[in-house]
């Protein structure tokens, strides 16, 4: 976040603005500072707070990622809770055996040791999944597209107000990317926001779900995109369209 950011959110002059990152099973700061002599980067959350330990792990296979890769944020330190209350299972599906708590965030970190959030990961959209053979083991490769890294390239284009994507449900690919998008331009077509986004992304973040241009993206009261509102309305457009078809006769 940046100072202006902060003047037009809150409707007035903030003489400076800085940014966190934590949760309540961190007690809950993990990051702070995100205006220090070492950079001042937009949109970070900072950098570490003193005597913690992070990491990112591929959020399809979960190896160790490395500096600057994108991955699920994983951290380790004295404010790290001992556990949930009397809920050993959800506690052992939150902390591994390593003492490393698993944020459900996903982001990075840069050269300089700020860090980035981009997405959660139960956001993210699973497309095609492919079978990797390594004698004698078999494992499924998820490819995961983040939804926010499509969101803010859309808001890049000079004709959108707005943007959100989700996954909609394929039977071959499992889920595709779409995006439900509030114009400033009438003139606009959902081709052509398509075209501006998959001439930029690679092949599985393509936005094969289609477009759509709406009236305004579903919001909560504390500006909270409402992706589940969103697939509600995927689920009834996928079934009405399925009710046009008509029952299919078997040979």
């Amino acid at each position: 976040m940046t100072v202006p950011s902060c003047d037009a959110g809150f409707g007035m002059t903030v003489p400076s603005c800085d940014a966190g990152f934590g949760m309540t099973e961190t007690s809950p700061v993990v990051t702070f500072g995100s205006r220090t002599k070492r950079g001042d980067y937009p949109g970070t959350c900072g950098v570490l707070v003193h005597n913690t330990e992070a990491k990112m792990i591929s959020v399809e296979d979960g190896r160790e990622l490395e500096q600057g890769e994108i991955g699920e944020i994983c951290v380790r330190g004295p404010q790290v809770m001992a556990g949930y209350y009397r809920n050993p299972e959800a506690t052992a599906a939150t902390i591994d055996s390593d003492g490393w708590l698993h944020t459900g965030d996903v982001g990075y970190c840069n050269d300089d040791g700020f860090f980035f959030i981009v997405d959660r990961v139960k956001e993210l959209i699973k497309y095609k999944g492919f079978q990797v053979r390594a004698e004698p083991f078999t494992a499924t490769v998820v490819r995961q597209v983040a939804p926010a890294s499509l969101e803010d390239l859309l808001r890049k284009h000079g004709g959108v107000a707005d943007a959100a994507v989700i996954g909609v449900p394929d039977e071959e690919a499992g889920e595709l990317p779409r995006a439900y998008v509030v114009t400033s331009d009438p003139a606009i077509t959902e081709q052509q926001l398509a075209d501006f986004v998959n001439r930029r992304v690679n092949p599985f973040s393509r936005l094969r779900g289609g477009v759509r241009i709406v009236d305004a993206i579903p919001k909560s009261a504390t500006g909270k995109t409402l992706r589940r509102q969103l697939r509600q309305a995927a689920e009834r457009e996928l079934a009405a369209q399925r009710g046009a078809a008509g029952p299919q006769s078997v040979p």
